[in-house]
């Protein structure tokens, strides 16, 4: 199901940096004044990675290092995810929900043209969240309101269309089409 916006219109252009030698510390501090959730790491002009506020907690801060000594080089990703700015913003939702991701490069002759997060396309395109909330994980789940609730609408997990009658056949959410046609293959 392509949204017909590319990653281009949706992406933020002018991206926060930081060098590898700041300390987790001015790195937070950095995400805290800007308002955002990860910076691309920059040393002399060339990107080497990025870091994310996930990447800080869980990789530094519950392992009990020190933000104000630790320096971003050793917990940056270096293994880029990333994506061509002429994508469709469907496909960045697809790749970050397959990688468990939040943020991600936009890439052009491999160099950073921006950073696409979440956020930014469920602003332009809501309906796009069932995409990705199928890998929010939710304490206790079992407990929770949303494991009673049976969805009539959605996207059809077979063809990736979206319809407003779906329904549940062998564990998996089809759309009218595609449960007929399970139905004559079984």
């Amino acid at each position: 199901m392509k949204s017909g916006i590319q990653v281009a219109d949706a992406m933020t252009i002018n991206v926060i940096s930081v060098t590898s030698e700041f300390t987790l510390s001015e790195c937070a501090k950095v995400m805290d004044s800007n308002h955002i959730g990860a910076v691309i790491v920059k040393d002399n002009g060339a990107s080497l990675g990025i870091i994310t506020e996930k990447d800080i907690v869980r990789k530094a801060v519950a392992k009990g290092v020190s933000v104000k000594k630790a320096k971003v080089r050793d917990f940056m990703e270096t293994e880029l995810i990333t994506i061509n700015p002429d994508a469709d913003i469907y496909d960045a939702m697809i790749k970050m929900r397959d990688n468990n991701i939040r943020h991600l490069p936009v890439v052009q002759d491999n160099e950073i043209m921006g950073l696409l997060t979440i956020k930014d396309i469920l602003k332009i395109e809501p309906q796009l969240f069932e995409i990705i909330v199928e890998k929010f994980e939710l304490k206790e789940e079992s407990r929770k309101p949303i494991n009673r609730i049976i969805p009539t609408e959605g996207i059809c997990q077979e063809c990736g269309e979206y319809s407003e009658k779906v329904k549940e056949v062998n564990g998996v959410m089809l759309c009218d089409s595609c449960a007929r046609q399970e139905k004559m293959l079984a």
